[in-house]
C-alpha cells in the first residue's frame, strides 16, 4: 500500500524567469575553504578533523605545533542499576490526582521528592589530552604563513617560508585508513628535524619503542561520577632520508626529506580487542604509501560532501582571511559567501563527527571536547530536549543519509535501556528516555525534575527514524529498524497517558515544557500534565506509526488503537495572548524570555502547524517568537537562534529567517566558525562550543530554499534579498529525490528533480499559468495545465524532470 508521502505532490512555485543562469556546479569549490594567516594561538581558532570517531583539532605553530585529541567514545561514568527510583502505577496515579484537582504545588513537591533520576555514574566524554610537535628550523623569519581547511577534501594545510624554503603540512583523519595522518614535507632535502611527544590530559603510561610511542590508561573524572573506559593511543612515523629515535617518551626526527606520521586512540567501549586494533591501525597505515592513503581519504569523503553545492551570490570578502571575514560580520557587515560557506561548514562537521561505521553519534561537542564542557554540570553530553535532535536535522535535507547510521544505533541502544525506566517508573509497556542520557543506559528524568523529567524526549529522538525514512522511501530501514522502535516508544505512550477527568482528554504527565517554568497561585513551578510540546509529540509518533504500519501492511488492531487514541487528544490552543499556549492549562510564563520553544515542535521540525494548513495557529506561532524575541534579557544562544531560522523559514519570512542566519554568525560563532553558547547561560562561566548551532543553523538555511513537508515541494520559499541570485546542487526533499535549482532575480530559472526512490508526483505550477518547457528523462514533453492545475507523472529509481523557463 502506498502511503501519502509516497504520493506526494510535488508542488513548485516557480516565477517567469528574467535571463538566464547556467551554473558550473564547480565554481564555488575556491570558496569552500578557511584560511587564515596566521597560527590559533587557542582552541576556538584552531580546525576540527574528524572520521567520525578520531577528532582533532590543528592550531598550526611553526615551531610549537599542538593537535587536540578526541577520540568520540572516550567517556567516564559506568553503568548504574541504582540510577532510576522505582515508582510504580498506584503512587503515579496518586501524583497525577494531584495534578488533577489543581495541587500544582504539592504536584511538583511530591514529582521532585519521588521522581528525580539518581545519576551516580553518568559521566561524560573527555577530552584525551595534545600530540606536540617541536621543530628545529635553520636561522630566518617565517614568511608567506597561511593555514587553511578544504571543505572539497577535508584536508587541513599549513604552508610557509623560512628563507628560500617552503615547509608543507597536511593533515586529515581517514575514514577507510580509520586514523590520523600527518605529512611534513619541505622544498629541500633533509632539512626537517622535529620532535613528538604527548601531553596528556588523562592520566596514562607512554611507553617509547620501536620508533613510535603508546600510550595507555583509564579514563577517571570523577567530577561526573566514578568509572571510565580503558584507552590506548599508537603514534607511528616513517620517513624519507634521516634518522628517527626514541628517547624520554619523544619521538626524535633528524634531517628527514619528509615525514609520514598515523596516530590511532581507541577505548575498550564495546571492543575488547581496542589494543590489537590500534596496533594494527597504525601499522597498516604505514604501510602504504602517502598518496595511497590521500586518495583513499579523499575518494571516501568526496562521495558524501560533493552532493551539494551552494552559491548564493558573490560577497567582497570572498577572497579575504576567515577570521577577517568574521570581523567583519560582527562589525554589522553581511557576507553572503560566508553564509554558504557557514552552511557546507555545517555540512562538513556532520561528516567528519558521524559517519555510517561511528561507535556512537554525535555529541553536544560533535566529536571533538574543549575540556569545558565536560567539565560543565550539564557535561558533554546527549540531550535530548533538542541539543541531539539539532545535531542531525541537516543530515536528511542536506543529502548525507548514511551520517544518521549511528545516531539510529544510539536510538536502539535507548529503546531498550529505556525499558526499564517505561517499567520501574511508570508500570507500562515500551520505552521512554528523558532529557539527558549517556552512553551507559541513562534514560530516567535528570537529578532535577524541573529540567530533567521530559518522558517524551525519547519521543522526539526516535521521530527521526520516521523523517528518514519519509526523504529515503527504504522499506527495509523502516521494517527492520525503524518500525520496531517507534511501536515501542508508541506503546508506552499508549499505556501512559491518562485520562483527564476534567476534559476527557487524553494526558501525558507529569511532564516539563523544557526547560521552562509557569506561575500558580504565586509559586513558579515547572511539572504539570501534557505540556502543549508533549501533546504534539504524541501526535507525531501516533500518525508516524499508524503510516508505517499500512505502508508495511501489518499491526491492524495496534493501529486502530492508535487512531483511536489519537482522537481524544487535545487540540494545540492558542493562550489569551494569542500565542501558541505552551501548557495544558493557559498559565502565566515565569520566564517570557526562555530560550526554549518546545511548543512550537509544531511549526519546526514536524508540520502540525503551517500558514497553509493551520493559518490561526501559524499566527500565534509568530506572535510566539514576537514575544520570546522582544522579552528583556531574551537567552538567545546558538541552538536557539538557529532554530528561530527554520521557524521563521516555515512562515515564509524571508527577512526574519535571514536576519537570525546573520546573528548566528554575528553573535555565536568563533573564528573557526564553531557555535559557542555564550557566558552565562545554564550557569556557564565562559562561552563554550556547542555543535548543535552549527548544524540547525545549516538545517535552517536548507529550509529557506528548498521545503517538502506540505507534500509537494516549494522552492525559495524565503529566499531573502540579499540571495536574489544563486544556485544550489543537490538537496533533498521528502519522497525520495534530489533536487537542483538555479534563481536569478529571486525568480527560478530551471529546476532538476532526480527521483532516489520510485515514487508518482505532481507539480503545482505557477498561478499566471506559466508552463516551463518540461523535460522527463532529457526528453522535452508537451504539458497543458490541467483544470486543477497539478501536472501528475511518474519517476523510477534514477529518472529525472527538468523544468526550465525560458
Amino acid at each position: 500500500m502506498k502511503s501519502k508521502k509516497q504520493k506526494i505532490l510535488l508542488s513548485f512555485v516557480i516565477f517567469l524567469s528574467l535571463g538566464s543562469l547556467q551554473p558550473i556546479w564547480s565554481q564555488t569549490k575556491y570558496l569552500n575553504k578557511l584560511w587564515y594567516r596566521q597560527p590559533a594561538d587557542e582552541w576556538m581558532k584552531a580546525l576540527p578533523l574528524g572520521n567520525g570517531r578520531i577528532g582533532v583539532m590543528v592550531f598550526g605553530d611553526v615551531e610549537k605545533e599542538t593537535v587536540a585529541l578526541n577520540e568520540i567514545t572516550m567517556w567516564s561514568g559506568q553503568k548504574d542499576k541504582f540510577q532510576e527510583r522505582p515508582l510504580g502505577p498506584e503512587l503515579l496515579n496518586d501524583i497525577r490526582q494531584l495534578f488533577f484537582a489543581g495541587e500544582y504545588a504539592e504536584g511538583n513537591r511530591i514529582v521532585t521528592e519521588f521522581m528525580a533520576g539518581t545519576p551516580h555514574s553518568f559521566g561524560s566524554h573527555v577530552p584525551a589530552g595534545d600530540l606536540k610537535m617541536n621543530f628545529k628550523y635553520p636561522a630566518g623569519g617565517v614568511s608567506d604563513y597561511k593555514r587553511e581547511l578544504d571543505l572539497n577534501n577535508a584536508i587541513h594545510t599549513v604552508t610557509f617560508r623560512i628563507g628560500n624554503t617552503l615547509y608543507t603540512r597536511e593533515y586529515f583523519c581517514s575514514n577507510p585508513d580509520d586514523a590520523l595522518i600527518i605529512r611534513l614535507s619541505a622544498s629541500k632535502p633533509k632539512i626537517l628535524n622535529l620532535d613528538l611527544s604527548l601531553d596528556m590530559l588523562r592520566e596514562a603510561v607512554i611507553n617509547a619503542a620501536n620508533n613510535s610511542l603508546e600510550f595507555t590508561g583509564k579514563v577517571s573524572f570523577p567530577k561526573q561520577g566514578p568509572g571510565g573506559v580503558n584507552f590506548m593511543g599508537k603514534i607511528g612515523v616513517t620517513t624519507k632520508d634521516g634518522k628517527v629515535s626514541v628517547a624520554n617518551q619523544k619521538i626524535n626526527i633528524e634531517n628527514a626529506t619528509s615525514v609520514v606520521i598515523a596516530l590511532d586512540l581507541r577505548t575498550d567501549y564495546s571492543n575488547e580487542q581496542y589494543r590489537q586494533d590500534c596496533v594494527s591501525t597504525v601499522g597498516k597505515a604505514l604501510s602504504q604509501s602517502y598518496d595511497v592513503l590521500k586518495n583513499n581519504h579523499i575518494k571516501d569523503y568526496s562521495n558524501l560532501y560533493s552532493r551539494v553545492d551552494l552559491f548564493l551570490g558573490e560577497s567582497d570578502a570572498d577572497k579575504l582571511p576567515t577570521d577577517k571575514r568574521w570581523e567583519q560580520v560582527k562589525a554589522g557587515k553581511e557576507d553572503v559567501g560566508l553564509d554558504a560557506l557557514f552552511f557546507q561548514y555545517a555540512r562538513y562537521l556532520l561528516i567528519a563527527a558521524s559517519r555510517e561505521n561511528s561507535p556512537l553519534p554525535a555529541n553536544l561537542q560533535g566529536l571533538w571536547n574543549d575540556n569545558l564542557a565536560c567539565n560543565m554540570g550539564w557535561t558533554n553530553d546527549y540531550h535530548l530536549d533538542i541539543n541531539t535532535q539539532q545535531n542531525y536535522w541537516l543530515s536528511n535535507i542536506g543529502n548525507m543519509h548514511e551520517c544518521n547510521a549511528p545516531l539510529f544505533s544510539y536510538i536502539k541502544d535507548l529503546s531498550v535501556y529505556g525499558q526499564k525506566t517505561a517499567k520501574d517508573i511508570y508500570g507500562v509497556r515500551g520505552w521512554a528516555a528523558n532529557t539527558i542520557a549517556n552512553v551507559w543506559g541513562y534514560t530516567p528524568s535528570g537529578q532535577g525534575v524541573n529540567w530533567g523529567l521530559f518522558p517524551l524526549a525519547g519521543t522526539w529522538i526516535a521521530s527521526h527514524l520516521w523523517t528518514h525514512y519519509t526523504y529515503t522511501l527504504d522499506q527495509d530501514f523502516l521494517r527492520d529498524k525503524a518500525y520496531p522502535i517507534l511501536k515501542s516508544n508508541a506503546e508506552f505512550l499508549l499505556d501512559y497517558m491518562v485520562q483527564d477527568p476534567n476534559s476527557d482528554y487524553l494526558l501525558t504527565g507529569p511532564s516539563t515544557s523544557p526547560e521552562n517554568s509557569f506561575k500558580y497561585k504565586g509559586d513558579e513551578l515547572s511539572i504539570s500534565m501534557m505540556p502543549a510540546c508533549d501533546r504534539q509529540l504524541v501526535y507525531e509518533a501516533f500518525t508516524s506509526c499508524i503510516e508505517a504500519s499500512e505502508i508495511l501492511d501489518t499491526d491492524n488492531e495496534f493501529r486502530d488503537s492508535l487512531s483511536i487514541a489519537l482522537s481524544k487528544l487535545p487540540p494545540i490552543m492558542i493562550g489569551k495572548n494569542g500565542a501558541v499556549q505552551e501548557w495544558f492549562k493557559d498559565f502565566e510564563e515565569a520566564q517570557p524570555h526562555h530560550r526554549h520553544t518546545t511548543h512550537l515542535l509544531a511549526l519546526y521540525p514536524f508540520s502540525q502547524i503551517s500558514p497553509v494548513k493551520t493559518p490561526e495557529l501559524a499566527v500565534a506561532a509568530r506572535k510566539t517568537l514576537e514575544y520570546r524575541l522582544s522579552a528583556e534579557n531574551w537567552e538567545d544562544v546558538e541552538w536557539s537562534r538557529a532554530n528561530m531560522i527554520s521557524l521563521y523559514a516555515r512562515l515564509f519570512d524571508a527577512q526574519k529567517a535571514y536576519e537570525s542566519v546573520v546573528q548566528l554568525q554575528r553573535e555565536f560563532i568563533r573564528e573557526n566558525l564553531l557555535t559557542i553558547s555564550p557566558k552565562g547561560i545554564a550557569g556557564a562561566p565562559y562561552d563554550i562550543f556547542i555543535f548543535d548551532g552549527n548544524e540547525a543553523g545549516g538545517a535552517g538555511i536548507a529550509e529557506m530554499l528548498v521545503q517538502s513537508h506540505e507534500g509537494y515541494i516549494q522552492f525559495l520559499p524565503a529566499l531573502p534579498v540579499q540571495w536574489e541570485t544563486g544556485y544550489y546542487k543537490g538537496l533533498c526533499v521528502e519522497g525520495g529525490a534530489e533536487t537542483d535549482l538555479t534563481w536569478k532575480n529571486g525568480k527560478v530559472e530551471k529546476a532538476l528533480i532526480k527521483a532516489s526512490a520510485d515514487n508518482n508526483f505532481t507539480i503545482k505550477l505557477s498561478v499566471d499559468g506559466t508552463i516551463p518547457r518540461f523535460l522527463k528523462n532529457g526528453k522535452v514533453i508537451m504539458l497543458k495545465q490541467k483544470d486543477d492545475g497539478f501536472i501528475r507523472f511518474e519517476l523510477k529509481k534514477g529518472e529525472t524532470v527538468e523544468l526550465k523557463y525560458i
